[in-house]
């Protein structure tokens, strides 16, 4: 009987199409190049479907954008920019992310000359790290990408609170804010963006995410701001934030909605920071309070009594002991990872008590836990969860060598 060869030659466009989907962005690139059945079929927009193209914008490539549009790619990354800003936009008239990380050369003129009209498909802007971007910038982004929800100005150190009142102004779907190392944002500028200057600005009352790692002239007031406006903010990022004390925490501690808190290196947050985080409405997942110096183990037993819903804590070098572990690991059986790196008052009875009762841990971290032995690490190890284990500066002893 006759039987008819199989080859991959005699697959569907849309089969390969779908299999083509799985391979990355390379080889995506080199199926193309086989034959013209493969390359009709790589160009599917399925096949492309969420990918970032990542350009260096050189010199004139009048197929650039034709290529990137049949493929449906609507997210660019500009690795060095060269040319004008305005060639990605009229190229791509309905990009939906754009990346300009690391542009240093990217000036307030240059946007200008790109934002002209309203850009209503752009969701995600990258503007980290643009050095000479300042308010002018943001008072364009205001004006024409109306429907953004998405914007980093991290390292942007030429932000004031003026450019924040555009923002609370125009970007009133913005759901993710960075404003890392901003260092002329201060109270009044959090206060736009929380809508207690409705009369200049509604602000931006959708947001989720919120980070104002170092920004340093923020106080307590911020945190009163955001409380009170920001009801729906689901992370904060206040690492590094001098200016933040306990009595902040008693803000925070309202907000209901919120699941994580970063409070890494707040030098004014201390046990009764943590007791007002523990006595409010909050049901945090994720907690972090590394290098706070103040954080003993009365903290550990507000976090057991209030914040038992953790399912990821950070004490890095925080003056936690094995006793502040008893108190804390009989209450917080929903905790997956655990970061207590350069706890150095944290022996192997503390490693057993966290074998004991943590059992859902899928990771540890231990860097610099000098007083653990083999003995504790023995039993950390048993942890049937467990996929990552930090070990960064142990060493075993010479009696357990021998041993």
């Amino acid at each position: 009987m006759f039987e008819m060869e199989t080859h991959v030659s005699c697959l569907f466009p849309e089969i390969l199409a779908i299999i083509f989907s799985y391979l990355d962005v390379k080889n995506k690139g080199r199926v193309a190049q086989v034959c013209a059945a493969w390359r009709d079929a790589s160009y599917h927009k399925s096949v492309w479907r969420g990918v970032e193209a990542k350009l260096h914008l050189r010199r004139a490539n009048p197929s650039l954008f034709p290529s990137l549009q049949a493929r449906g790619i609507k997210k660019v990354q500009i690795l060095s920019l060269r040319r004008s800003l305005s060639y990605v936009i009229q190229g791509m008239p309905h990009i939906e992310s754009l990346n300009l990380c690391g542009c240093f050369n990217l000036t307030d003129n240059g946007l200008g000359h790109a934002f002209v009209q309203d850009i209503l498909s752009l969701r995600v802007l990258n503007l980290s790290l643009c050095k000479q971007i300042s308010d002018s910038s943001l008072d364009l982004i205001a004006r024409y990408l109306k429907n953004l929800e998405v914007l980093e100005l991290g390292g942007c150190s030429n932000i004031t609170n003026m450019g924040l009142l555009q923002v609370a102004w125009g970007l009133r779907r913005l759901k993710s804010l960075n404003l890392r190392s901003c260092r002329h944002v201060s109270d009044v500028g959090i206060g736009h963006l929380s809508g207690m200057t409705r009369s200049e600005a509604e602000g931006c009352l959708a947001l989720e995410k919120l980070t104002l790692q170092d920004c340093q002239k923020l106080t307590d007031l911020s945190l009163k701001h955001v409380a009170k406006g920001l009801g729906g903010l689901k992370m904060l990022n206040l690492s590094f934030c001098g200016g933040i004390s306990d009595a902040g925490m008693i803000h925070v501690s309202r907000m209901s909605q919120l699941g994580s808190l970063n409070l890494r290196s707040c030098d004014n947050i201390s046990d009764t920071g943590i007791m007002h985080l523990a006595m409010g409405s909050l049901r945090l997942s994720g907690l972090d309070v590394s290098f706070c110096d103040k954080i003993g183990d009365q903290s550990l037993a507000y976090m057991a009594q209030g914040l038992y819903r953790l399912k990821s804590l950070s004490l890095c070098s925080c003056h936690v002991s094995d006793d502040g572990i008893n108190r804390m690991v009989r209450q917080m059986h929903e905790l997956k990872t655990l970061n207590i790196g350069q706890c150095v008052r944290i022996t192997d009875k503390g490693l057993e008590l966290i074998a004991d009762h943590l059992t859902q841990l899928t990771g540890i971290d231990l860097y610099g836990c000098t007083k653990i032995t083999k003995r504790g690490l023995e039993r950390i190890t048993q942890l049937p969860c467990l996929k990552v284990l930090n070990l960064g500066l142990w060493q075993m002893t010479d009696s357990e060598r021998v041993r």
